[in-house]
């Protein structure tokens, strides 16, 4: 009974410290949760849980580089994890690590990427289009509340049912903004591999390319949460929810409209709610601890220590 006890308090504090940082390790088919990094390719950072910056990097890892598709390591280690059989039209989720929420004030974005061949192999040099954008919920308060995912602990979205068969990258991102008005907004991703079944003959779109998608300069990322109620940007091209839309985009967009469902027939924007009403899953996960773990969180030197948090 003491060494359960011990254990339970250790994962409890372990949780709350990877609230500051974290990291996707899990994902959920249809309220069915994988085992850790089953189908999640794991990154080799020595500290998995920490982001990715333009400046005052960790593992000197950008927007602009190759490993932004998938994570530090993550890119070419398809080989190492399973491939998800998933039905085109299916919930999905991607799961935080060692029970660990959103606590970063930021938006959420799911994008996917058709394989040539088998997705093991495969590096995430293709096109990159987007099924699901998480921002505001309410007019409330942009540094914490205000946000569709503040204090969830996955990123839930649907694969669209006219998403061809193939096999495919799904890489789900939370953007955290609390440094974004110095240029420092910090970006947590992770890719998982999925077969899709029993899709359509949609043409996804609009078409990114990863890296590319983003800018250093673009007002999305850049944005001050501070001394305002009201985030009107799009971090990344629109949401795909079916249909044909071939067009190629170059990045972030701006202006008064957000993504809505990816469940719906064809994209659309709506003003009020700014996300998808995405249903939470249910599925139990339980946490674990990843190597290099000890010193994230809350009052570490790790957890955004060039962030500056003052009110603009």
């Amino acid at each position: 009974m003491k060494y359960s006890y011990t254990l339970s308090v250790g994962l409890a504090g372990l949780a709350q410290l990877a609230s500051a940082h974290y990291f996707f390790d899990v994902l959920v088919v249809d309220g069915v949760a994988s085992k850790s990094y089953e189908y999640v390719r794991a990154n080799s950072r020595d500290k998995k849980y920490m982001p990715t910056k333009y400046i005052n990097t960790f593992d000197n890892l950008t927007p602009d580089d190759t490993d932004f598709r998938c994570n530090l390591g993550a890119t070419s280690n398809g080989n190492t994890v399973g491939t998800a059989e998933v039905a085109a039209g299916s919930e999905l989720a991607m799961v935080l690590g060692v029970g660990a929420t959103m606590q970063h004030p930021g938006p959420a974005q799911v994008y996917l990427s058709k394989a040539p061949g088998s997705v093991a192999d495969y590096d995430g040099s293709g096109d990159w289009f987007k099924i699901h954008q998480e921002t505001t919920c309410t007019d409330g308060d942009l540094t914490s509340t205000a946000w569709c995912t503040w204090d969830k602990d996955r990123v839930t979205f649907t694969i669209p049912a006219d998403t061809p068969d193939g096999e495919y990258l799904v890489r789900s991102e939370h953007i955290g903004l609390h440094g974004a008005h110095n240029g420092e907004a910090e970006f947590f991703y992770s890719c998982a591999q999925i077969k899709v079944t029993g899709g359509g003959s949609g043409t996804p779109g609009p078409v990114v390319s990863i890296p590319g998608v983003y800018k250093q300069d673009d007002a999305a990322i850049n944005f001050s949460i501070y001394g305002t109620k009201d985030y009107t940007l799009t971090p990344g091209p629109a949401v795909w929810g079916g249909g044909s839309n071939s067009s190629s985009s170059s990045g972030s967009t701006g202006g008064s409209q957000s993504s809505s469902s990816s469940a719906s027939a064809s994209p659309t924007t709506s003003a009020t709610p700014k996300v998808s009403a995405v249903p939470t899953s249910t599925a139990s996960v339980a946490p674990t601890k990843p190597t290099g773990f000890p010193g994230a969180g809350k009052g570490s030197k790790a957890s955004c220590k060039s962030a500056k948090f003052r009110k603009m």
